[in-house]
């Protein structure tokens, strides 16, 4: 027992009073993970490459001719030719100049846009100006507390807000910056891109833009949303449409070799193992080849919105693989997911603080592993049960 449990078990029971409480369940409740991926609406491995075959054999391989692990950061024991050759890929992938592993978008998020933000004062003698759209993954939000620089949050996907705050502050000396997702992870909703990078030319902001849950599995061959508006900045992740894990930031060289001197979680992060670069590099060689897969995880996320909007329920703004079924009520999203997995079908409740009160839901993620017939059984049985838990 710990000094401070007395407190944690306090601060655990409020939690449970408010229906907030967390617990990590079993992943594969299945005793065959491959037949449990058809009932399981949860996954970000939105192509299901973490069980293809050849990044299992890349992994393998890269393993056994670079280690298990880097030893250190790269900036201690060096850099090594697959980190060099994923990140060639990563940036070709994303039409940049250069790109540079992380070891997860969070730490890429809090470490990045920390380090940006530090800039302005030593570049302008002025605290930064950071616009960001309210529904930011927490890691944005939580650089900005890192950097100890208050944020100037826009409505969600809201232009005309965003302008005017940046209008608001045009005698503002220090950097200005736009962060936004071009696929918000909660909501399934794409970001106003264009819009933006219109906003940050005009204002001579910095656009920075976290595409993590569109790479792999949106734009031309996977490439994503962001790299048709070129920003200054995009956040790429490779624990989802692409497999496995870790992060990248896809830059001009000179920002690369900015943040290589400034950003702490890549200076003092031990660098991404060998395996997982395995991984990465196979699943960019079958990435171009997927666009059947792509469009038929459209195709199932549009079926699934229909049969839910038949019914008369929610799936707000969603036009993508992430659908959220909108409940509101803590509780009652709580009951839902239960009684699915009692139908075998898996649902992640989501409540806040991941999202704003009162619109708790079930995020429903779309994926290759799915058929048409497993996304109509998941729309039977959500709107059976939750017209059973609402009393309608």
């Amino acid at each position: 027992m710990s000094r401070f449990d007395p407190i944690f078990q306090k601060s655990l029971a409020q939690r449970k009073n408010a229906g907030l409480f967390r617990q990590a369940l079993p992943a594969h409740p299945a005793p065959n993970p491959h037949a449990a991926r058809r009932h399981d609406f949860r996954s970000n491995d939105y192509l299901g490459l973490s069980h293809h075959e050849k990044l299992a054999s890349r992994a393998a391989l890269w393993a056994q001719e670079y280690g298990s692990g880097a030893g250190a950061s790269r900036l201690v024991s060096g850099t090594l030719a697959a980190h060099e050759l994923v990140e060639s890929k990563l940036a070709a992938l994303k039409s940049t100049e250069s790109a540079l592993l992380f070891p997860s978008g969070f730490q890429a998020n809090i470490g990045v846009l920390s380090a940006l933000l530090n800039l302005s004062m030593e570049a302008t003698g002025e605290a930064p100006s950071i616009y960001m759209d309210r529904l930011n993954h927490a890691s944005l939000h939580l650089a900005c507390n890192a950097a100890g620089v208050r944020q100037k949050r826009f409505r969600h996907n809201d232009v005309n807000h965003l302008q005017d705050l940046l209008k608001r502050d045009t005698a503002s000396k220090g950097l200005r910056f736009i962060v936004t997702e071009s696929v918000f992870s909660m909501d399934g909703d794409r970001a106003p891109l264009e819009d933006l990078r219109l906003l940050a030319d005009r204002y001579d902001a910095f656009l920075y833009i976290d595409d993590a849950h569109a790479t792999g599995i949106l734009g031309e061959a996977g490439c994503g949303l962001a790299s048709a508006v070129k920003p200054d900045l995009i956040l790429g992740t490779c624990g989802k449409a692409l497999g496995s894990m870790g992060a990248f930031i896809a830059v001009s060289q000179t920002l690369r070799d900015w943040v290589t001197n400034h950003c702490a979680s890549f200076i003092y992060s031990t660098a991404v193992a060998p395996p997982i670069l395995g991984a990465i590099d196979a699943a960019l060689d079958v990435l171009p080849d997927m666009t059947a897969e792509r469009e038929n995880v459209a195709t199932m996320a549009a079926c699934l919105r229909q049969k839910l909007y038949e019914a008369g329920l929610a799936t707000g703004a969603s036009s993508t693989q992430i659908v959220p079924f909108m409940v509101g009520d803590n509780e009652a999203a709580l009951e839902i997911a239960a009684r699915l997995r009692k139908e075998n079908i898996y649902a992640t409740a989501i409540r806040p603080p991941t999202v704003p009160s009162h619109t708790a839901r079930l995020r429903l993620a779309l994926h290759a592993g799915l058929t048409r017939e497993d996304v109509l059984t998941c729309a039977e049985k959500l709107i059976e049960i939750h017209n059973d838990v609402i009393g309608i």
